[in-house]
């Protein structure tokens, strides 16, 4: 019974996809799929949101889609090892959004093969590090690391387009010496880009940082 409802979802989720303009954008949010092995992928996709699903493991079909521009795997199974492929994967290397959230990853993973990323989420996962962020696109808007594990700031210091950085709920207990770095950081990138984005980046940065004792 199981096997026939996912294969009725798949086909659900082809017909979402042909109902979008030219089938550039697949909604395959709660479908609660293990896998996409049932799903039609087409191969003119620029935009894949599979929010809420059961996968654990990224189907190697999404690894030739060159045109895809946003990718959404938010709220699905994925452990770290699930999502390594996608380091690999150079047809997809113009992807400009990847939201990992709600996970259950443990550090950050290899994105950077992203030369043009604009947002990157990694919240509400396990994460214990920012080590691997060094290897972000400087090109990058927005970082979400909000509600992981992370307990110091580190690696951001190319991020010169940053406007969002999301750091609450994680166990920060920066010392003087880290929050002056994190200072002269904001200061920089308010020299570089001088619009409202700066001031977002520095509330966000400081949200529940607590100094070191």
């Amino acid at each position: 019974m199981e096997e026939s409802n996912e294969k009725e979802r798949g086909e659900g989720a082809v017909a979402a996809a042909e109902d979008e303009s030219s089938g550039r954008y697949l909604d395959l949010t709660s479908f609660q799929l293990h896998d996409l092995g049932e799903v039609e992928i087409p191969e003119g996709l620029v935009e894949l949101d599979l929010t809420s699903n059961r996968l654990s493991s990224l189907d190697p079909r999404i690894g030739l889609l060159s045109g895809l521009r946003k990718l959404s795997l938010r709220q699905n199974l994925f452990q770290d090892d699930g999502i390594e492929p996608i380091s690999t994967w150079d047809a997809i290397s113009g992807l400009q959004e990847l939201v990992l959230r709600d996970n259950r990853l443990t550090k950050i993973p290899d994105v950077g093969i992203f030369k043009s990323l604009l947002v990157f989420d990694v919240s509400f996962n396990e994460i214990s590090s920012m080590n691997g962020v060094s290897k972000v696109s400087n090109t990058l808007k927005e970082l979400y690391v909000s509600k992981n594990e992370v307990s110091k700031i580190e690696e951001i210091e190319h991020l010169h387009a940053l406007q969002i950085l999301e750091l609450g709920s994680n166990r920060l207990r920066a010392s003087d010496g880290e929050l002056t770095n994190i200072d002269k950081f904001t200061r920089a990138v308010a020299r570089t880009k001088p619009h409202q984005g700066c001031e977002l980046v520095r509330v966000k940065m400081y949200q529940k940082i607590k100094p070191a004792e």
